[in-house]
């Protein structure tokens, strides 16, 4: 009885959702009429030559691939400098982690505004700096829009990052360390050989963690480039999204959706199987 209303929870918020998407992905369904016809594997058919479905599928990985690797680079260089417990650091954490707390519409909004390419703050500064053949109409490119988006996804989330690292580097024994630069290790050794086989189950959930968060960036994209240009940002949430709600084709959604749910499971597993380490006794 202690767990029936958990249940029944899960069982109204993801089971019977699910269930539902993969029922109505085999339909016609416009999401309006009660009525729908059952058509099969049609809609999965026709997601394999659907032209903008491929692009999203591959803006998607493009966009992941860079917030994986941003991310995780960059909260494990700012963590291995945050480590030590000092009153400074502690206001350093703080402050990276406050980009966490803004919803991701306004980052959005706030983004928007510095890549503007007339009067937005990045291009001021590249222009200030002397580096005005660096700047571009940075959402506004086909070739780039996307990867200015995923670098906003990664500062909006890196202080997240920041604490699990320093968290998986504050629970090595100070006396292993010790130990390796006793023995004559240097810093790149001690790192190698002792401080990353350590941090590896930090390290497969940050990245297993950044990844899912990087297929979630719906509300992101939407706000800063609605997937275009020319679909240059299209990814697949806001291809379901389109396709369920402009175009009122909910089965086509939900067969999007299921191959969504699908890519992400697959990549999680693929993840953890590569990531995995043994227990670590010391």
């Amino acid at each position: 009885m202690f767990f029936l209303p958990g249940l029944v929870l899960y069982l109204a918020v993801f089971v019977y959702p699910t269930l539902s998407g993969l029922y109505y992905s085999f339909t016609d369904w416009d999401g309006l009429s009660p009525s729908h016809r059952f058509v099969g594997l049609d809609n999965y058919l026709r997601l394999a030559e659907h032209i903008v479905f491929q692009k999203a599928l591959v803006n998607n990985l493009k966009f992941m691939a860079a917030v994986v690797f941003c991310q995780t680079i960059l909260s494990l260089v700012l963590a291995l400098y945050l480590q030590r417990s000092t009153h400074v650091n502690a206001a350093l954490r703080s402050l990276y982690f406050i980009p966490a707390i803004l919803s991701s519409v306004s980052v959005g909004f706030i983004w928007t505004f510095i890549y503007d390419p007339s009067f937005g703050m990045l291009n001021n500064l590249l222009e200030s700096a002397g580096l005005s053949s660096w700047s571009r109409n940075w959402l506004g490119d086909a070739g780039i829009a996307i990867y200015a988006v995923a670098g906003v996804q990664a500062w909006a989330h890196i202080g997240q990052m920041v604490i699990l690292f320093v968290a998986g580097l504050q629970a090595i024994p100070a006396d292993l360390l010790e130990s390796a630069k006793l023995d004559g290790g240097t810093r790149w050794q001690v790192f190698r050989h002792v401080t990353w086989p350590l941090l590896a189950p930090a390290a497969a959930l940050v990245v297993s963690y950044t990844t899912i968060q990087s297929f979630k960036a719906f509300d992101l994209v939407f706000t800063m480039t609605g997937g275009g240009p020319n679909y240059s940002t299209e990814i697949l949430s806001t291809f379901i999204y389109g396709t369920a709600f402009s175009s009122f084709k909910f089965g086509f959604a939900a067969a999007a959706s299921c191959v969504f749910l699908l890519l992400i499971a697959v990549i999680t597993f693929l993840q953890f199987k590569a990531l995995r380490t043994e227990r670590v006794t010391y």
